[in-house]
């Protein structure tokens, strides 16, 4: 019974735009990771121009794990499937993204910069905030109730 009163609070104090917001980032996360898919050298020179030891050696790898963090991360948070840990680890992929970007100016021109950095307060706010009333990790938390108490299997299927 506790577990209810708990989760209807929740739904209550997460706004449902909110939602809307956690679908376009996992599909901006998505649509970058298949951008970085069919253009990994473009990324990789990006880390190489950057001139940093980490990336001199390592640059193949560190974009086969972007792009493929990216990929899967997009999708995860898209249907708020474990939108916080997610959201934790592509906050690191984010930073490094605005670091990258911010080189080329900041102004309404550079919409990579702007992404990332909508992309990255995002972010920060599903890992404060979760994934909400609408996604995955409600579904099963409420799938999993109906199963476990006696009386909520009615109120599942209705």
């Amino acid at each position: 019974m506790k577990t209810e009163i708990i989760r209807e609070e929740d739904t209550r104090l997460y706004p449902r735009g909110l939602t809307l917001f956690r679908i376009a980032l996992g599909l901006i996360l998505i649509i970058k990771g298949i951008d970085f898919y069919h253009d990994s050298t473009g990324l990789e020179t990006m880390m190489h121009h950057r001139k940093w030891e980490v990336f001199d050696t390592n640059a193949q790898t560190i974009s086969f794990i972007i792009t493929y963090t990216n990929l899967l991360g997009g999708v995860f948070i898209a249907t708020g499937l474990f939108t916080r840990w997610v959201s934790m680890v592509q906050i690191p992929i984010l930073i490094g993204a605005v670091i990258f970007n911010i080189d080329y100016g900041i102004s309404f021109s550079n919409i990579e910069l702007l992404v990332s950095l909508f992309s990255l307060i995002l972010c920060v706010a599903f890992v404060v905030k979760g994934s909400g009333a609408i996604s995955a990790d409600e579904f099963f938390r409420s799938y999993f109730l109906a199963g476990g108490e006696k009386g909520h299997t009615r109120k599942f299927f209705q």
